[in-house]
């Protein structure tokens, strides 16, 4: 239990304080815990009938590591895969949804293994999370990483107000990225040339 924790307290530290950017789908946003989850979770802090901004701005540190643990890690039931999948499964989870989960399904297809891209973690899904790591231990959770910041390319390839999060103002990696990268052995990074040469095309 000390060990999901650690990981909750990380997703926080990383997803930082209040922010309302007008360019994220997800609106006012506190330590990663987005309006419309406190909305879908019905977290009325204030206690004035209502859920909006200012329920997000009250919205504790600790609030958000519970609302983490029990509704992105354990319902989703991140909890069932394979350890060292569990820390970047868990932060997508955070940051993306159930895309989180559909990426790791298409990664099991690509290894051929026989799984639907349904975003649920159902018992299919485990055993084959199970299979996969038996077939590639030393490799699965760096495949799963670049699956992972291939998504963030490739969301900002469709939606241009959403590079500056893949693409800093230098022109260097943005948050997203960096974000995958963590998750990502040194040795698969992509140098800061691959980087400008992948999101040359945004102009």
């Amino acid at each position: 239990m000390d060990e999901i924790r650690r990981m909750a307290v990380e997703i926080v530290d990383r997803e930082g304080g209040y922010v309302n950017d007008p360019d994220d789908p997800g609106g006012a946003t506190k330590h990663g815990v987005t309006l419309g989850t406190m909305r879908r979770l019905g977290l009325d802090l204030s206690g004035d009938g209502r859920i909006d901004a200012r329920d997000v701005r009250r919205l504790s540190r600790e609030e958000a590591v519970g609302i983490f643990l029990e509704h992105y890690f354990r319902r989703p039931r991140i909890d069932g895969l394979p350890a060292a999948l569990q820390p970047s499964v868990f932060d997508m989870q955070v940051n993306a949804g159930a895309n989180a989960v559909r990426i790791l399904q298409r990664l099991f297809r690509q290894m051929r293994f026989d799984c639907a891209v349904d975003g649920l973690i159902g018992p299919e899904t485990l055993r084959v999370a199970e299979q996969a790591m038996e077939a590639a231990p030393d490799h699965l959770v760096d495949a799963y990483g670049i699956a992972r910041r291939s998504y963030y390319y490739d969301l900002a390839d469709r939606r241009p107000a959403s590079r500056k999060y893949a693409r800093a103002r230098d022109g260097g990696k943005g948050g997203w990225i960096r974000r995958a990268e963590e998750f990502i052995s040194p040795r698969y990074h992509l140098s800061a040339a691959e980087h400008r040469e992948r999101v040359a095309a945004w102009g």
